[in-house]
């Protein structure tokens, strides 16, 4: 269906040529599922964006082939390529609120694309488009053809996206993290609609995504990108049951889970290369363990795995060279179906490096024992209602209830993780207890952390009681003053709530602070722009830890992070926890992150807590229908195990 033969993207910037995408080569069948996965920069999103021919001016193709079916779609001109887009190649992008024209109404742009790629026009367009909303799931879709965008759930918004991208039934739907910002339920249901669309349609899917637990469910075949090149290529049988290249095999091993409770993860230090420069070496050996000089000064290619291979063992064969006798005649299918590739010395021919793990986290000595301890937070009847104002005069004509009678308490030290779908009321109630919605909502209840009752606080009162409770936002980069330093950022917190500290102090403490988040010294003069979506991420912990709060409010920190950013920063928070002591409030819908991180789990339902308890007998023995469904529409990697298709 598609062949990519030494694709190279190249970018004109500011800070010289920038290279994405450098001599990617790969294959997808008809019908096939592959799965692109990798870091952010590494280069998978611009690789999807050359094969649909969607770069910014300053890109463009530098070498290499893209050839659909018969078509090479890099040779082609833009007016015949606007003839592929929609009718043989469509995509669905990462967040579709901004994909979503928000002046026109869903049905108009379903019937946009139908108009543009196949024969129908007037009712039988409009008809067309009702069924493709019916087709993937979106309720009364006679009536929901002609709302807006914002009319929509982000769910609902995505299925839109999906009609949109299969209204002229396509041979290649390009999904670029498809799911990424969704509930597992949701998540579920639309990768459940992609795969019945994928089998009633025969399409192939090239899925780019960093979660390893949707590869696990949907993909055939999978390839890990990283830093402009695809380091390892095979099916999600050998991927999952036994990854090859280090990189690999360390994203696994970053992933969170109830087995690794009391360890640290195994995040990967340092973080992607700068693209603009040139590479003598392997991309990854300053990460990896097992990098040795030949690694460093000479850039290694692809070897084929014979079955069984192991590293340092001489199994591999370079790019062509002879393959070794099979036990078995295969056809050119099933070779290619087959054939499991990496990009590392380890697995040359003449190999005699011995790639090595690296060293294992120690568990952590057990935390004292808080539960007799004093509660931090007592949330009692906390009770949420926003106001429907209409008409001329904008008069509040009724209330819609967010949250109905949520009790909770949380101990010091201890994380209580409140999980439920969107739309539920966990972002809500952490917002409410913190009184982030005075003037815009209704609160009733009470939350009292350390005697003092929030919602009953007047000013002072609660300006005193925010040097104990802090909140990490889910966006960093929208909750971090773009026009503030990093240095200001950290000293806004403590000139406000804690005026006491001297100057010289402060400067002490911010310097301790972000050596606490593993940040360098001279990240104090830049600004937020200047860092990744995890270097952001800590800038935002540190100023939340800039005051010494006793507890600290985490609204789905890592949902956006990709798994090895999302290892560092559980591990930071883990071990913050365990110097000082610090509480967590931690929204979430990564069950994974549950099931490493919570001591206690509480789970929400439009607005109502429906299950509380410690977080080994929820995971292990849930009571409520909600929760059963909600931990079974989890996707699961097993590792080291052999994955059906």
């Amino acid at each position: 269906m598609l062949k990519l033969q030494a694709l190279r993207t190249e970018i004109a910037s500011s800070q010289g040529i920038v290279v994405p995408v450098d001599g990617v080569t790969l294959t997808i069948q008809p019908g096939e599922t592959f799965a692109l996965v990798g870091e952010s920069g590494s280069g998978k999103s611009v690789t999807a964006m050359s094969i649909s021919r969607l770069l910014p001016e300053n890109a463009c193709i530098s070498a290499g082939t893209a050839i659909l079916e018969e078509t090479d779609l890099v040779e082609l001109p833009e007016y015949k390529m606007r003839r592929v887009r929609g009718r043989r190649i469509s995509v669905i992008f990462q967040e579709p609120s901004t994909s979503l024209n928000p002046v026109l109404s869903v049905g108009q742009q379903i019937i946009e694309v139908l108009q543009a790629h196949t024969k129908l026009r007037g009712d039988a367009a409009r008809k067309k488009a009702i069924d493709w909303l019916k087709r993937v799931g979106i309720p009364e879709p006679e009536s929901r053809i002609d709302s807006y965008p914002f009319q929509m759930s982000g769910g609902q918004k995505q299925r839109v996206m999906i009609a949109i991208a299969l209204a002229a039934e396509p041979s290649l739907l390009i999904a670029d993290e498809p799911t990424t910002a969704l509930d597992v339920t949701v998540q579920k249901q639309i990768l459940d609609l992609l795969l019945d669309l994928q089998r009633e349609h025969g399409m192939s899917i090239l899925l780019i995504t960093h979660d390893l637990g949707v590869v696990a469910q949907v993909a055939d075949r999978v390839g890990i990108m990283y830093a402009g090149e695809l380091v390892e290529l095979g099916s999600k049988a050998q991927f999952f049951g036994a990854p090859a290249h280090p990189y690999a095999n360390r994203l696994l091993a970053a992933l969170p889970d109830v087995d690794k409770r009391g360890h640290m993860l195994e995040a990967i230090a340092g973080s992607v290369p700068a693209l603009n420069q040139r590479f003598d070496g392997c991309r990854f050996a300053p990460r990896c363990h097992s990098a040795t000089e030949r690694c460093r000064t000479e850039a290694p290619q692809m070897y084929t795995l014979r079955e069984g291979a192991s590293p340092g063992a001489g199994q591999g064969v370079a790019d062509g060279a002879a393959a070794p006798d099979q036990s078995r005649v295969r056809s050119a299918a099933d070779v290619l179906r087959d054939e499991h590739t990496v990009r590392c010395f380890g697995f040359a021919p003449e190999a005699r490096v011995v790639l090595v793990d690296p060293p294992a986290s120690a568990p952590r000595a057990s935390r004292p024992d808080r539960m007799q301890g004093a509660v931090l937070l007592e949330v009692e009847h906390v009770r949420v209602r926003f106001p429907v104002r209409s008409g001329l005069l904008q008069r509040v004509t009724r209330h819609i209830d967010a949250v109905h009678d949520v009790s909770f308490s949380l101990r010091a030290g201890e994380t209580l993780a409140l999980v439920g779908e969107s739309g539920s009321g966990k972002t809500t109630t952490g917002k409410a207890i913190l009184q982030l919605l005075r003037g815009s909502a209704i609160v009733d209840g009470s939350a009292k952390l350390g005697g003092i009752d929030l919602m009953q606080a007047d000013e002072a009162a609660l300006k005193a009681a925010r040097r104990d409770i802090q909140i990490i936002f889910q966006d960093p980069f929208g909750s971090l003053n773009p026009r503030m330093r990093v240095g200001e950022i950290l000293a806004e917190g403590m000139q406000a709530l804690k005026p006491e500290i001297k100057q010289a102090e402060r400067t002490r403490r911010i310097a301790g602070l972000l050596e606490h988040v593993s940040l360098p010294t001279s990240a104090l003069t830049k600004y937020p722009h200047e860092f990744s979506g995890g270097q952001r991420q800590r800038i935002a912990i540190a100023r939340a830890l800039a005051v010494d709060p006793k507890l600290i409010i985490c609204d789905e920190p890592t949902s956006a992070l990709d798994v090895s950013v999302q290892a560092q920063i559980l591990n930071l928070l883990k071990e913050l926890q365990y110097e000082l002591g610090v509480a967590y409030l931690f929204i979430t819908h990564n069950i994974g992150v549950v099931e490493y991180l919570a001591d206690h789990i509480a789970v929400m339902q439009h607005g109502r807590l429906v299950e509380i308890g410690r977080s080994a007998d929820v995971l292990s023995n849930p009571r409520e229908r909600y929760t059963q469904t909600l931990l079974a529409a989890v996707p699961r990697v097993e590792l080291g195990q052999e994955i059906a298709h």
